[in-house]
């Protein structure tokens, strides 16, 4: 059983000087990430500046452990790269951000919330079906990609 030892976590959005530890953080869990094409610091300051509370951070005794970045179209609500360091997994950490991330996604009226999982990442589709997501098969996810910044 998963241990709950999460009193000592707070959440609170990611400042801009955080932003590094955030894709040091992405690394050290095993996150996939383009460090030189989406996820390059500065389209992430962009990104924060836009909207600042969509960068959460969960952090316990003043260090990072836990990320969650959260956007939306107008009508969904997506939660995106969630990383939780791998020595605090199974305290409840990665269920935190969840929640923190739904709620601001419902206080902006949306009340389709999506999450987008790498088909080989088993441990996370277990982890959101938990917390009540489905898989739908019935969307086909397509993209079309400048190549040079992906």
């Amino acid at each position: 059983m998963a241990s709950r030892n999460h009193g000592k976590v707070s959440i609170r959005p990611l400042k801009a000087e955080e932003l590094d530890a955030m894709r040091k953080l992405w690394k050290a869990a095993g996150l996939p990430y383009k460090p030189r094409g989406r996820d390059r610091l500065r389209n992430l300051e962009r990104q924060r500046c836009s909207f600042p509370s969509y960068f959460l951070g969960a952090f316990k005794g003043g260090r990072l452990i836990g990320v969650s970045l959260i956007t939306d179209d107008g009508r969904k609500g997506w939660i995106n790269r969630l990383a939780v360091r791998r020595e605090n997994r199974r305290e409840g950490v990665g269920s935190l951000l969840v929640r923190r991330s739904e709620a601001i996604l419902r206080r902006k009226g949306l009340n389709l919330l999506c999450a987008h999982i790498e088909t080989d990442n088993q441990a996370s589709v277990a982890f959101f079906e938990k917390l009540g997501y489905s898989i739908e098969t019935d969307i086909l996810y397509l993209t079309k990609r400048d190549v040079k910044s992906y």
